[in-house]
């Protein structure tokens, strides 16, 4: 939005009445805050037992850490074979898992990535070179992102195996159950999750990891970006359990490990190498344009401080510039209960008001704004808007502000609105 940072500024006056403004408040958090030592490896687990749910749906599950925090493998018993997701780089895992004795390197039928770095696939080649029989026994299909590294599926298509590409959003059977895929690149450009509804269970892989998180490799086609998306793709699914890439499975605390590195990618994003107050993490992305992180961070504030009104200020005008006019409104209604007169509570409702199409209400809030104070250009230029979209042009134009803006980038946009509200 054009007149966000200078909305910021709008505010900054608002910091020094409010003493409150840091009172309580956590910081935004930096992963690396708890050494994690690694004890004796353990070997293939089963998950139920060391999650021990109610839900028998774990008892399906083993796993075997990676070492030295490299990959985790995966492996779920169906009725028709198993599944392995993410089979590492250590052919030693498989020598355990078979030495065991209840499965054999036939049974395996499906083998899930997600992503396509070495450490992570490379156990596929070397069950083929292990066992070449498997492919006597029809092989098994190879389950990728389209963008996955093109010589792996080269390779395991002339190993006789199948692959199947995918792209996110597809349904597919591990272990005998639906998953959703879900699409999250941003460590790399292949990155894929795996979501199970029913029991609020995700295969992470590298893009949420407890403790730590991965490097944007861009090599393989990483970006920052991409990563923020990834993870906001994870943050909107209801995620109890995480069993990630790396590290140890996470039980009931997954929406936390989620947000740990959300959180972490925005430090990232504003260069930030400490931990900082949420309200200036919010007011940062907020110029950066990251409104949806801003939100994030403001509600992160709020959580310990209710009345932090710098808070408010920055939550409501994000939400109204997200379009989430209802939303934002609900906030403001909190600062005009508080003080009836706030030129920026008041701006703020007026453009909300304006976004949802409710043209006359939005100009009864940008009057009392500019009653109180006169000089804001941005109150100026919204009742502009409204005064245009309600029909009344000549009143609109004789705002000057807003002549000005219309006769540049605003015209058009006003002249869509104007037809739909018409059609």
């Amino acid at each position: 939005a054009k007149f966000l940072e200078k909305r910021v500024e709008m505010t900054e006056i608002d910091k020094e009445k409010d003493p409150q403004e840091t009172t309580g408040e956590r910081p935004l958090s930096l992963f690396g805050q708890e050494d994690i030592l690694e004890p004796h490896h353990p070997g293939w687990q089963n998950l139920g037992e060391v999650f021990k749910p109610q839900d028998p749906f774990f008892e399906k599950f083993y796993f075997m850490l990676g070492y030295e925090y490299s990959s985790n493998i995966y492996l779920i018993k169906g009725d028709q074979g198993l599944t392995i997701v993410d089979p590492g780089n250590d052919y030693t895992a498989f020598l355990e898992l078979f030495d065991q004795g209840w499965c054999q390197p036939q049974d395996i039928k499906t083998i899930a990535l997600t992503h396509g770095h070495r450490d992570t696939c490379s156990g596929a080649i070397e069950l083929l070179r292990g066992y070449p029989f498997i492919v006597d026994s029809g092989g098994f299909e190879l389950i990728l992102h389209k963008e996955s590294p093109a010589e792996l599926k080269e390779m395991m298509k002339k190993a006789g195996c199948r692959v199947t590409e995918l792209e996110g959003g597809e349904t597919i059977e591990l272990g005998g159950m639906p998953w959703e895929v879900i699409y999250t690149p941003g460590h790399t450009i292949d990155g894929l999750s795996f979501y199970h509804a029913p029991t609020k269970t995700a295969f992470t892989g590298d893009i949420v990891m407890p403790h730590s998180m991965a490097e944007v490799d861009e090599k393989a086609g990483g970006r920052l970006d991409h990563y923020l998306y990834g993870v906001k793709a994870l943050l909107k699914k209801d995620i109890e359990h995480v069993l990630p890439g790396r590290g140890f499975p996470v039980a009931d605390h997954g929406k936390r490990v989620i947000e740990l590195t959300y959180e972490s990618l925005m430090l990232k994003i504003l260069k930030v190498e400490d931990k900082i107050p949420w309200i200036s993490g919010a007011e940062a992305l907020a110029r950066q344009g990251l409104l949806e992180e801003a939100v994030f961070c403001c509600n992160k504030a709020l959580a310990s401080n209710p009345d932090n009104l710098r808070a408010l200020q920055v939550k409501s005008m994000c939400l109204a510039d997200l379009g989430r006019g209802e939303e934002a409104i609900e906030v403001l209604d909190v600062m005009l209960a508080r003080e009836g007169r706030d030129p920026f509570a008041l701006t703020t409702k007026g453009n909300a008001l304006l976004g949802l199409g409710r043209y006359e209400e939005s100009l009864e809030y940008l009057n009392r704004a500019l009653e109180v104070a006169p000089q804001i250009q941005e109150a100026q230029v919204y009742k502009g808007m409204a005064l245009y979209l309600l029909g009344r042009y000549d009143e609109a134009m004789d705002i000057e502000i807003f002549s000005k803006e219309f006769a540049g980038h605003l015209k058009t946009e006003l002249e869509k609105l104007a037809q739909e509200k018409d059609s």
